[in-house]
């Protein structure tokens, strides 16, 4: 059998439980790797090049009881919908369907915090979306315009994306790359995470070096660290 980049395997494990594995290159990649798709919920095997598929097939193949306990500690995908609840800085918000005008209004008196969103039910997806990205991008811009203030240093531009595998990015021209799922979480995470990337505009590593800049910029840097690694996944889980 040929197998190919974005092949599909069904494997089952000893239980009879169901295992979804996506095979992908990546040139970069020195190894085999494993990672969950956190958007899906389903795994990808990471070859170095087609030449190595095969392999990434057998070493998924090998693992996937490991494979199937990582997945029953995921939670379950939530659709957001019309009177659905997602977090916005880390408070519930319902999601009611009948925004004033053209875009989404949070509004946060009273004791049930609302977004308002306007349109059709089937565009709810989108325009939440859109309303969470121009928030994150509006904190994010306040904590970085901060922080690199703090250390002396000048980023080039601020960019939002539905980042599967980081929460942010810095690259040596000074581009920051955040995910927007960010303004899910308390503010303080999201704080952390753009001290983090300010960080690495003086230090491209995790050296002590790097840490004694974030600690500057954000001193409880490790619990927001925590926080994040515990619930990040809570973040990826909302489908819009």
């Amino acid at each position: 059998m040929i197998i190919d980049k974005g092949d599909k395997m069904a494997l089952t494990t000893k239980c009879g439980q169901a295992v979804k594995v996506r095979l992908e290159i990546n040139p970069k990649a020195r190894r085999l790797i494993l990672r969950l798709d956190r958007r899906t919920n389903e795994f990808v095997a990471v070859a170095p090049s087609k030449h190595s598929l095969p392999e990434a097939a057998a070493f998924a193949e090998e693992r996937v009881d490991w494979m199937a306990a990582q997945l029953s500690e995921m939670p379950d995908l939530r659709r957001v919908a019309e009177g659905g609840v997602l977090p916005i800085r880390g408070v519930a918000v319902e999601i009611s369907l009948d925004g004033p005008g053209r875009r989404a209004v949070l509004e946060t008196h009273g004791s049930a915090p609302r977004l308002r969103v306007p349109g059709a039910p089937e565009t709810v997806g989108k325009r939440v979306t859109r309303f969470l990205k121009a928030e994150a991008l509006r904190d994010l811009n306040a904590s970085v315009q901060t922080y690199c203030a703090l250390l002396g240093v000048r980023m080039r531009r601020i960019a939002v994306k539905d980042t599967r595998s980081r929460w942010g990015s810095c690259t040596s021209e000074g581009v920051l790359s955040f995910s927007w799922r960010l303004i899910m979480a308390p503010p303080r995470v999201l704080n952390y995470v753009a001290a983090h990337e300010c960080a690495h505009l003086l230090e491209m590593n995790h050296s002590r070096a790097f840490w004694s800049h974030v600690e500057t910029c954000h001193p409880d840097w490790k619990t927001d660290r925590a926080w994040l690694r515990q619930n990040g996944a809570e973040l990826h889980a909302f489908r819009f």
